[in-house]
């Protein structure tokens, strides 16, 4: 029986690495079967994220720019782009070069919180602000507008008395962003190889 092409991803990083951690664990465990992760890319050659994926045995690509970095994974027959913890605004020229084929998570529950300047603990600095009760992580679908792609799944998570930024974002990422992440990368993967397929 031929083996079943696997969607290829490449995870793009800035920092620590967390969410590209929980996408490499669910690929381990089985969540994430219809892709797997074959680059890890980042413009931070200090970013934490690398040394996650060099023990992984997964490629790192430290790129100059966004010419550089599309020209690899084109390189690299990218089937989907991750956005995990990545901080820099991608240009409307780069987007349009991925129809449909770049993801994203966002620490709050879109419409709120999001666009412009809200990343990081930014976020639920405004959501703490705010007085809101519930927050949360989205995955969506990366498009010119900062934040304004078409939603794949949310989740949920409650505030607490006390909290502060940083422990809210903690939380949301356990409770929501290691969960749904990992998810979204299997049903966009399992679409893209059914639709080459069909």
């Amino acid at each position: 029986m031929p083996v079943e092409r696997k969607a290829r991803v490449a995870v793009l990083v800035s920092g620590g690495g967390t969410n590209l951690q929980a996408i490499l664990d669910a690929q381990d465990s089985g969540i994430i079967h219809s892709g797997e992760v074959v680059l890890v890319a980042t413009s931070n050659p200090n970013a934490y994220a690398i040394t996650r994926a060099q023990n992984h045995g997964v490629p790192t690509y430290i790129f100059k720019g966004e010419d550089d970095l599309a020209d690899k994974l084109r390189a690299e027959d990218i089937d989907l782009i991750v956005l995990a913890g990545f901080l820099k605004i991608l240009s409307r020229d780069f987007v349009t070069q991925f129809p449909d084929r770049i993801i994203n998570v966002h620490p709050a529950l879109i419409p709120s919180f999001c666009g412009k300047g809200c990343y990081g603990l930014h976020v639920h600095e405004k959501a703490l602000a705010y007085g809101v009760k519930v927050t949360g992580a989205t995955v969506h679908f990366v498009n010119e507008i900062p934040d304004g792609g078409r939603i794949i799944a949310q989740k949920a998570v409650d505030i607490e008395e006390g909290d502060t930024p940083e422990v809210l974002q903690r939380r949301v990422m356990e409770q929501a962003e290691w969960i749904i992440l990992p998810a979204a990368v299997e049903k966009v993967s399992a679409e893209i190889v059914k639709g080459e397929e069909a």
